[in-house]
């Protein structure tokens, strides 16, 4: 009996989970050097089809350039590889024999990772990598619009673990595409985690499924021209970053945000490096096909160069156009220009100082990409602190192209194309994503405390220096027993300091000392005064605690 598509894909991907688990149970038991053996190998392997594989990504997909592809693809292989080579993450990663604490790495079992259509290649390779250094198997989902060369991604890290050693299972990918397929994935007891890359949509449904799950976000990265700035430097870098693979990068700019008092500078060098600079009319011709009618990106210009974009929304722009600026002045998920644009396209703002700056920053954020990234151009180390004590970001890059600074291949941030956005961005990780994220970490602990230890009291603190004074001020003296003095046994009531007294308690008294029978002021100790009175007793009282204060 002939199953239909969906069934049949189905009980492919069950049939991947169960492979992958047992050649897990097998991989765990692999060494740090044989781990690392394999993660070299596919990391060589992959960098020796990166120009293949980001000619076939881009014949496939049609987004951005195949040119920027090929570095994508060796950054996602080598720069990956060389950041994570030297990580233990096999048995004792860690050993403090002075406070007597272990640490032993654990992988998490079998991973599923979501493979997003504009970085179909370059994903594989970098979550290959990390997962099995991390002694993990991966699974992966490729996006439908992107099967092929996805597919031929996984056929050369698949090949390379096997030709070096590694269990047959460890690496694979659904080739039967179907949304049920990949449900089955993300929801089955056999998988420990989800490495969601992709659209919201599917992020969404990944932690609807219930198993753990890392992932991306949207980007809507603002880049800060700040008046200190190098002005000619900081419009390169902007341009570099919305032009490389135009733009497809979630961590590149979406708008740029300049002081009045540089505006003019700011708007020569975007016109001398290539910008286009939309009128009124032009912009709202290309907003009018940005995003589609329910909100969200149109795929139809995801990765499209400036001259491609232009054309579509019915206007000419020289053919050495760089980018497409968009002069605006408000912010909401309507103004497709203060959101996401995963092409060669940019909102510009123009705020009176770097304080206005701030709230233009905190608005567009607000309204898309909490969590993500931010680029800032300046020379002042102070507008930098600001900007990083308070802004809702966990990538904040200063002087650098922000597409290649937020993965890390122009900053030293952790290499890594999943971008963590934290809480902020309803994720459950803000790191760019590496090995130490696919792993838990058991602790081993030597007791180096008893009880007695624990009852202990605390010491006193040291002599505490006094402003006022050049010396350094001796607290009151404790006193010398061991136990707390208590008024009731001080020696002035032995008759040793004070007039000898006696204590005389009325039968009739309702006090918890009468009621306990407490017999310490029965003894007559004078006789010479056969009462004790208020005022004596005030004295002593006062004496007694003045003696006791620090």
């Amino acid at each position: 009996m002939m199953l239909d598509k969906d069934l049949q894909s189905i009980q492919a991907a069950r049939e991947l989970v169960k492979n992958a688990k047992n050649a897990q149970r097998q991989f765990a038991k692999f060494t740090q050097e044989q781990v690392d053996k394999i993660v070299a190998h596919i990391a060589a392997e992959a960098a020796r089809h990166a120009e293949t594989l980001a000619k076939s990504a881009h014949q496939e997909t049609g987004f951005g350039r195949w040119q920027d592809k090929v570095l994508k693809n060796l950054f996602a292989s080598t720069q990956v590889h060389q950041h994570i080579r030297d990580m233990k993450t096999v048995g004792i990663i860690a050993d403090d024999s002075a406070k007597k604490v272990m640490e032993v790495g654990v992988p998490l079992g079998v991973i599923t990772a979501l493979v997003p259509s504009t970085n179909p290649t370059s994903t594989i390779f970098y979550k290959t990598l990390i997962a099995l250094k991390a002694g993990n198997a991966i699974i992966f989902s490729p996006h439908p619009n992107a099967k092929v060369c996805s597919q031929q991604a996984i056929d050369v890290v698949k090949r390379a673990a096997l030709e070096a050693g590694a269990p047959e299972g460890i690496v694979d990918g659904v080739t039967l595409l179907t949304m049920q397929a990949t449900e089955t994935l993300m929801k089955s007891k056999d998988v420990s985690l989800i490495l969601a890359t992709g659209g919201e949509g599917m992020v969404r449904a990944a932690y609807a499924s219930g198993t753990p799950t890392i992932s991306g976000g949207p980007g809507n990265g603002p880049a800060f021209i700040e008046r200190s700035a190098n002005i000619p430097q900081a419009v390169k870098d902007i341009i570099t970053s919305k032009t490389f693979d135009n733009g497809v990068i979630c961590a590149s700019e979406q708008s740029i945000i300049a002081e009045r008092c540089i505006y003019d500078q700011v708007h020569f060098e975007l016109v001398r490096q290539g910008a286009y600079l939309m009128n009124e009319q032009e912009s709202d011709q290309l907003a009018a096909i940005l995003l589609r009618p329910n909100g969200m990106i149109n795929p139809e210009l995801v990765g499209q160069c400036a001259v491609t974009l232009a054309q579509k929304a019915g206007f000419i722009v020289p053919a050495t156009t760089t980018v497409l600026v968009s002069p605006q002045t408000t912010v909401s998920p309507k103004n497709p220009y203060s959101r996401e644009k995963l092409c060669p396209v940019l909102g510009l703002y123009v705020e009176e100082n770097w304080h206005t700056a701030c709230e233009r920053v905190l608005a567009l954020l607000t309204n898309e990409g909490m969590g993500h990234t931010l680029v800032i151009h300046t020379q002042n180390p102070d507008v930098v602190r600001e900007f990083a004590l308070e802004k809702p970001v966990f990538r904040m890059l200063v002087n650098t192209p922000a597409a290649l600074g937020g993965i890390g291949a122009t900053t030293n941030i952790t290499p890594a194309l999943t971008l963590g956005c934290g809480a902020l961005g309803g994720g459950s990780s803000s790191d760019n994503v590496g090995p130490m994220n696919l792993l838990n970490v058991r602790k081993v602990g030597y007791g180096v405390r008893s009880i007695e230890d624990l009852r202990q009291p605390v010491a006193a603190p040291a002599p505490a220096c006094d402003p006022t004074f050049s010396a350094c001020v001796e607290p009151t003296a404790a006193p010398t027993s061991a136990k707390p003095v208590s008024i009731f046994e001080d020696t002035r009531f032995t008759g040793s300091d004070v007039a000898p007294t006696v204590a005389v308690i009325p039968a009739a008294s309702n006090s918890i000392a009468s009621n306990q029978g407490d017999d310490r002021f029965t003894t007559a100790v004078s006789p010479a005064n056969d009462e004790i009175n208020e005022a004596q007793v005030e004295r002593i009282i006062k004496q007694v605690m003045g003696r006791l204060a620090p």
